[in-house]
């Protein structure tokens, strides 16, 4: 059986929320990519899916407080409690993030502990 493409409006919509989420991972991988990549998704989808407004700006504030977060960190190195901080900051971000994607996937709400809303 091959896959049929998606045309429920609906499953579309979940989809593009999971990815506002989900697509922060990407920051394991390309530098800075937690914080573009769910803004691209956000700035391109926002006007065209409700859901990815709040979505994005959920996924985008709490990227930009775990960078924060992660700055903080590498200052503290120097007393050494950074290193586990640091660990413990990017352990936290991607957990957040995997919760948050399952959570929207169920058409649940989600708001990430920790977060300072940047963008309103």
């Amino acid at each position: 059986m091959a896959d049929q493409p998606i045309t429920n409006p609906t499953e579309i919509a979940r989809r593009w929320n999971i990815l506002c989420h989900l697509s922060a991972l990407s920051g394991l991988v390309l530098p800075f990519g937690a914080l573009l990549v769910p803004l691209v998704i956000w700035l391109m989808k926002r006007t065209e899916y409700p859901g990815v407004d709040v979505n994005g700006k959920e996924s985008i504030n709490f990227q930009l407080s775990c960078l924060l977060y992660f700055c903080v960190s590498l200052l503290l190195m120097f007393l050494v409690v950074g290193i586990f901080l640091l660990l413990a900051v990017v352990i936290f971000d991607v957990i957040m993030v995997i919760v948050a994607s399952i959570k929207v996937g169920n058409d649940e709400s989600y708001q990430y502990p920790l977060t300072i809303r940047f963008i309103k």
